[in-house]
């Protein structure tokens, strides 16, 4: 992309490309009172990497995230990182993730060692065991004999 500054033009898709790679700002969960609704009132689902609360709010036409990475998994750059991944993890998936729901994100210690490949897999895997994939069903438990 050829990148001139002062003109409009290339102004415009300079700012028509930051849109698209930041996540915007009614995608997100930032106030406590929302996170804190999501633990109360969502179902939790964990691997070893991550733990997500998934909240339904119908009159939402789309889902919005949440992060949470603790200080205990490294510095403020590694704590960055993995938000990162799991943003983009979640800007690549979305064509595949339920509208319609509230995601609340929390990193363990495991993922501040994992590429973003292997970020991304596993938040399919935890969000394939909660049902929140188009493509997957949960797994209910039927004791029946």
């Amino acid at each position: 992309m050829q990148y001139m500054t002062g003109t409009l033009m290339n102004n415009r898709k300079r700012i028509d490309l930051l849109k698209v790679c930041k996540m915007k700002k009614k995608f997100r969960i930032k106030k406590n009172e929302e996170f804190q609704q999501v633990f109360h009132k969502g179902e939790s689902f964990a691997n070893r990497q991550f733990v997500i609360y998934i909240l339904d709010k119908q009159e939402q036409d789309f889902f919005r995230i949440g992060l949470s990475v603790s200080k205990k998994i490294g510095n403020a750059v590694i704590r960055n990182q993995i938000k990162r991944y799991i943003r983009q993890a979640f800007l690549e998936l979305n064509e595949d993730i339920l509208a319609g729901k509230d995601y609340v994100i929390i990193a363990r210690k495991p993922a501040a060692d994992m590429t973003f490949k292997e970020v991304k897999s596993s938040l399919m895997h935890v969000l394939k065991k909660s049902g929140a994939m188009k493509n997957s069903k949960r797994k209910k438990n039927n004791f029946s004999s």
